[in-house]
């Protein structure tokens, strides 16, 4: 029997979510022998203001092939542009060195867009995970080219999924497993070791008591609007009173504005119930989602996340506009007032049954048997419908 070649996958990791839903799938591909493992860490996996996710890449056993620093600071439009142009450079330069057979990009960030860039024109084959989804803000136009760039989509839901195909996508190179994060989230207790949490700001939170779990994150097409919608929800959070953990923003164009907005709201209301941290590890992420009374903010993963669990979530704010989302969820503009009104029907009605909507918990074993097996191409041509008046014949 002839023996199989062994592939050599480079998956890129651009920040803290990234890992998160990536984890399993990189489990899988370290534990399969047909797979040679790369890992690539760039963007906000190696800056210390956002906890320097990389070191928990290293603690849970995988070895980091090369780190990639694209950003240009001072988080604005024109800082995020040039550091796609950084990335797009900086990935060229790891993917010649490490020659991969592919590449496997999750989701919508602009990091991400620069290495798929990259692969893409060095003709290397390109695994895309999350494609389909509208997410709102500049994201969403990321992620539906990082599918045109891609060869192979891993969509997680069912209409994302006819969305790619939609697009002019092979409709045999998407495959819909769910989201990997599910994965994990379905296995884990409920017990969280409140020593990982003791590297924030404020008041540590008792995680056997009732507490908030809150990320906003900047909203780069309403720039000029981020530290009054930050301060809306400080407010509204405020005459909640209730022990809120906060994890800083990310690095988009208006994270410096929504921290300076915390900072200024810690020095003058001092509250006792905000206590803020930069990053922790995926399972106790998924543990603090998963145990909280209400997540509130803008984060993707309490969209998607929170469907496996039943956590009420009260979204704020057009960041994630168009998302398919559960019954937990309710949106409401960056008003005290409609947040406040929010939040409280989400405290009267309490958790959730688990939809289903992204999964049943068994992604990453079939994305890695399909990256394994299906065959490698290179020139992507639009599909067209076969009664396209513009089809050559």
């Amino acid at each position: 029997m002839k023996k199989k070649k062994i592939k050599k996958i480079c998956v890129v990791l651009v920040n803290r979510a990234n890992y998160g839903r990536l984890k399993p799938v990189m489990v899988e591909l370290k534990s399969n022998k047909n797979f040679d493992l790369q890992v690539l860490c760039a963007g906000s996996m190696l800056l210390d203001r956002f906890g320097q996710a990389e070191k928990v890449v290293e603690d849970d056993g995988f070895h980091i092939h090369g780190r990639i620093y694209t950003e240009v600071e001072g988080s604005t439009p024109a800082s995020m542009s040039k550091s796609i142009g950084i990335g797009i450079m900086e990935f060229t330069s790891e993917f010649t060195r490490l020659d991969p057979d592919m590449v496997l990009i999750i989701g919508d960030r602009y990091e991400a867009l620069a290495a798929a860039v990259s692969a893409a024109y060095m003709n290397i084959f390109i695994a895309h995970i999350q494609g389909g989804e509208l997410s709102g803000s500049i994201d969403e136009s990321a992620r539906h080219a990082i599918t045109k760039l891609s060869h192979l989509h891993f969509p997680a839901t069912k209409r994302a999924a006819e969305y790619i195909v939609r697009m002019g996508e092979r409709e045999d190179s998407v495959f819909n497993f769910g989201c990997p994060v599910g994965d994990y989230i379905l296995n884990l207790d409920n017990h969280i070791d409140d020593k990982l949490l003791q590297n924030g700001v404020g008041n540590p939170i008792d995680t056997n008591s009732p507490f908030f779990l809150v990320i906003y994150h900047p909203v780069t097409t309403s720039f000029n609007e981020q530290a009054n919608q930050a301060s809306e929800l400080l407010l509204a959070l405020e005459k909640k009173n209730i022990p809120t953990l906060w994890l800083w923003p990310n690095i988009d164009a208006g994270s410096d504005i929504i921290s300076k907005e915390i900072r200024r709201f810690r020095e003058i209301h001092n509250p006792d119930w905000l206590y803020l941290l930069k990053n922790i590890d995926p399972e106790t992420f998924q543990k603090l989602l998963k145990n909280a009374i209400c997540a509130i903010g803008n984060s993707s993963s309490f969209i998607r996340d929170t469907t496996f669990t039943g956590t009420p979530v009260v979204l704020v704010g057009d960041r994630q506009y168009g998302r398919e989302h559960g019954k937990n969820l309710i949106s409401c503009e960056p008003k005290q007032n409609q947040i406040l009104d929010s939040i409280n029907q989400q405290l009267q009605h309490g958790r959730y049954a688990n939809e289903g909507l992204y999964g049943d918990g068994t992604a990453a074993p079939n994305i890695v048997n399909t990256l394994e097996y299906f065959t490698p191409y290179v020139q992507k041509t639009l599909q067209y419908p076969l009664n396209d008046e513009y089809t050559n014949h």
